[in-house]
């Protein structure tokens, strides 16, 4: 037997205790969870969640535009990829209106507001002038450009409720006037009527919607009190009571939830019963891109309204429940960002540009699965149509710019590296010296030294 240094025989340790296999896997799963959660809570994740979401539902829109379109297109002797290179063309513009709207200081903005507010109101009062504007499905609310490109005033509408409501909102509580119930409600409720009554005059009852949800969203953040919200709401849904009534078209709409017949008695529910064949026949991972049978003629507006239906034929399950995250993670960040703010225009403009994308998408998913009425709406960044992606893309490009302009993330941004090139100097690239910073930090930099450094 070997013996110690001191010539005693060595103690003999007791053998270590194996971990159990259970608690191994839950410190696992712990450390999962607590660095998952790390990761949630940096500056940048919302930023991240922004920028990477929009761009993943406009890329996955195009590929579906293109699927969805092509037998349309067919079918009125244009080539297959007619839609999608008008949507591409719609995508590229928007991106750039993205990336201005992302570099532009909050001021500008708030410059905007007015500008934006007056153009909108000016394009939906041509919408009525005969010769001018043009009648589409029975609604007009179209104006057009020439050729096959047309513009639908009212969705830039939306984009001019938010940033004026939000500059009006940011200034009055400035100067503490939201207390006062008049000042809370005047001018902004009168002005989302006239907006209202221009859209409704063209018959778009969907926009409408879409417009008295950004209204709701930003009294709800200006912290209208119970009875004020509830009362501005009883005469919203009054007027909507009417203005359902009065339609029959509505009123067929209405009475198509639920069915599971194209011919529910009297009404005819064609569109709504295909919409859901189509997503019933995809089943977990769908029918494969480009093979959807209800496209050929027997689902209208498959590449604009019901676009999603086309997406659960072919994408299944999977498809459906991906873009639904993907809505779901842009909506999780505008609110994040609205709710870490500490400027009002940022907060209101970032809740109502939120409530808009959601709102909006919870009123079309909701429509083709039968659990609402047929709006005429169609899903952001993902549907055909020009008009909807440009001030959406533009509202996508807020709130970057204000996710970019939280402190935290503004250093968090200063501070990163580029992924290529060296420092120029003396030392050249192999003088070992550490990567250049971004511009932010060679103008800090810059800043720091005396006056008469070099």
């Amino acid at each position: 037997m070997p013996t110690s240094r001191t010539g005693r025989p060595p103690t003999p340790r007791a053998p270590k205790r194996p971990v159990a296999p259970r608690l191994a896997r839950q410190n696992r799963v712990l450390s999962l969870y607590t660095r998952a959660r790390r990761g949630w809570d940096r500056p940048l994740t919302a930023y991240y969640l922004i920028l990477g979401g929009s761009l993943l539902i406009t890329v996955l829109g195009l590929v579906m535009v293109y699927s969805a379109s092509q037998i349309t297109a067919l079918q009125m002797s244009l080539p297959g990829s007619y839609f999608f290179r008008k949507q591409l063309l719609a995508a590229g513009i928007g991106t750039a209106l993205l990336l201005a709207a992302s570099r532009m200081p909050v001021k500008l903005h708030r410059a905007l507001a007015y500008p934006i507010l007056a153009g909108a109101v000016f394009l939906m009062i041509l919408v009525q002038v005969p010769g001018i504007g043009v009648s589409v499905n029975g609604n007009q609310n179209w104006i057009s450009l020439g050729g096959s490109f047309q513009i639908q005033p009212s969705e830039f509408g939306k984009l001019a409720l938010v940033l004026w409501g939000a500059d009006l909102l940011a200034r009055k509580q400035d100067r503490r006037l939201l207390s006062q119930w008049k000042h809370m409600l005047v001018p902004l409720v009168p002005a989302a009527f006239m907006l209202l009554g221009l859209i409704m005059i063209g018959g778009d009852m969907g926009t409408a919607i879409i417009l008295t949800a950004i209204l709701f969203g930003l009294l709800w953040l200006a912290g209208a009190p119970t009875r004020l919200f509830a009362g501005v709401l009883s005469i919203a849904a009054v007027l909507g009571l009417i203005l359902i009534k009065t339609s029959p078209n509505r009123m067929a709409r209405l009475q198509c939830l639920g069915a599971t017949e194209p011919q529910s008695g009297p009404v005819d529910c064609w569109q709504a019963v295909h919409g859901i064949y189509a997503l019933a026949s995809g089943g977990i991972f769908g029918s494969g891109l480009g093979a959807s049978v209800e496209k050929w003629g027997q689902l209208p507006e498959a590449h604009t309204d019901f676009i999603f239906a086309v997406t659960g034929e072919e994408l299944g399950l999977a498809g459906t429940l991906s873009v639904l995250a993907l809505f779901a993670a842009l909506g999780y960040a505008g609110i994040r960002v609205a709710g870490r703010t500490e400027d009002p225009f940022v907060r209101y403009a970032a809740g109502g540009v939120t409530t808009w994308i959601t709102a909006q998408a919870v009123i079309n998913i909701g429509a083709v699965l039968g659990l609402l009425p047929i709006a005429g709406v169609p899903l952001p960044l993902f549907s055909y149509g020009g008009s909807a992606l440009l001030p959406t893309m533009f509202a996508i490009g807020l709130l970057i710019a204000f996710a970019r302009e939280d402190p935290a993330a503004r250093m968090a941004l200063a501070m990163r590296q580029p992924r290529f090139g060296r420092k120029r100097g003396a030392g050249g690239t192999g003088s070992g010296r550490s990567p250049r910073r971004w511009n932010t930090m060679r103008r800090r930099a810059s800043a720091a030294r005396s006056s008469g450094e070099r």
